[in-house]
C-alpha cells in the first residue's frame, strides 16, 4: 500500500477479558497496514479493570459503557466514536497476522459493489483447521446457515475469493458511508444473528457480501459466553426465531415457525431432558417465551 492508505478503525469488545484483549492487541501491534485507529468498547465488565489496556496501550481508544450493551450495542458505540474510512470489527479473542488488513481494504478499492467482506477464519487451537470460508443461505426451514470450510483442513481448497451469503462477526470489514446509508447493526439481538441480520440489511441496500482468503485471523472462539452456556441457548434460540420474524418473506415465515413449532421445539426440548440439561432447557424455553410475549414487529 501506499502513503495514503485509508483509515481503518479497529473496533472491538472487552467484557471481563482484559488478559484476552491484550493478546489480541499484541497482535495489532505488527501490522504492516500503518493507518489505523484501534476502539476497545469495554462492556460494563462487572469483574474486570479494563484500564489495564489503557495502561499498556496508551494510543488505543477506550471508551467504557455505563451497561453491557451486547454484541452489536458494543460495536455501535464504538462506531460512533470511528473516524475511518473503513470500519473492522474483530472479536477481541482474535490473533492477527501482520498483513491482513491490505487484502480486506483492497477488495473494496477492486469492486465498490461490495458492502461486506470477512476474512478466513481458523481456529486458533489448530491453524490448520478452517472455521469460516464464507456462509451457506440461511435455511428457510431451520432458520441455520452453516459455515463453508467448517473443520476442513486449510489446503487450498478454500482460496477463491467470492461472493458468500453471509458474514462472520468475527471479523468483518465494512465502508463508513455503507453504515451511513444502511444504518447500524440493530441492538435487538443482543448476542448472535446481529452479523447475519445487518448482512441481509446491506444486501437489500445493493450490496454484496464478500469472502476473502488472501486475508485470515485465528479465532480462540467463545471465550466470553462459554462455548455451550445457558446463555448461549437462550440467545441463539430466541434469535433464530427474531431473525426469521425480521428478515423472512410471510410464506417462507409461515413454514418457519410451522417448522419450529412441530419440529425442532419438540426435537430441543427432548433432547435436553434426556440429557438432564435442565439449565438448558430452561434457557430455551425462555427463548420461545420471549418471542410469544414480544409479538410486534421487530423495526428496531
Amino acid at each position: 500500500m501506499n502513503t495514503i492508505e485509508p483509515l481503518v478503525s479497529i473496533i472491538t469488545i472487552n467484557y471481563n477479558e482484559s488478559a484476552v484483549t491484550l493478546d489480541m492487541l499484541k497482535s495489532l501491534q505488527g501490522l504492516t497496514y500503518s493507518n489505523v485507529e484501534v476502539i476497545v468498547v469495554d462492556n460494563a465488565s462487572p469483574i474486570d479493570d479494563p484500564d489495564v489496556i489503557k495502561e499498556q496501550f496508551p494510543k488505543v481508544k477506550l471508551i467504557k459503557s455505563k451497561k453491557n450493551l451486547g454484541f452489536a450495542g458494543g460495536n455501535n458505540l464504538g462506531v460512533k466514536e470511528a473516524r475511518g474510512d473503513y470500519l473492522l470489527f474483530i472479536n477481541n479473542d482474535t490473533i492477527v497476522p501482520k498483513g491482513f488488513i491490505e487484502p480486506l481494504v483492497k477488495t473494496f478499492a477492486q469492486d465498490t459493489t461490495i458492502g461486506m467482506v470477512s476474512p478466513k477464519i481458523k481456529f486458533h487451537w489448530d491453524p490448520t483447521l478452517i472455521q469460516y470460508a464464507g456462509y451457506t443461505r440461511m435455511n428457510q426451514w431451520t432458520i441455520r446457515n452453516n459455515s463453508i470450510g467448517y473443520r476442513q483442513k486449510d489446503d487450498g481448497r478454500y482460496d477463491v475469493a467470492c461472493e458468500t451469503e453471509s458474514i462472520h462477526g468475527a471479523a468483518m470489514m465494512v465502508p463508513k458511508h455503507v453504515v451511513e446509508t444502511v444504518g447500524m447493526m440493530t441492538e435487538i439481538y443482543f448476542l448472535y444473528y446481529e452479523e447475519h441480520d445487518w448482512a441481509e440489511m446491506i444486501k437489500r441496500a445493493g450490496y454484496k457480501i464478500y469472502y476473502q482468503p488472501k486475508s485470515y485471523i485465528l479465532h480462540k472462539e467463545s471465550l466470553s459466553t462459554g462455548k455451550f452456556s445457558p446463555l448461549k441457548t437462550y440467545y441463539i434460540a430466541r434469535n433464530r426465531i427474531v431473525f426469521a420474524r425480521r428478515n423472512f418473506k410471510p410464506l417462507q415465515l409461515f413454514v418457519s415457525l410451522l417448522f419450529q413449532t412441530f419440529i425442532s421445539i419438540p426435537k430441543n426440548t427432548i433432547t435436553f431432558l434426556l440429557k438432564r440439561q435442565f439449565e438448558h432447557l430452561r434457557a430455551f424455553w425462555r427463548a420461545i417465551f420471549w418471542n410469544v410475549s414480544h409479538n410486534r414487529i421487530l423495526n428496531t
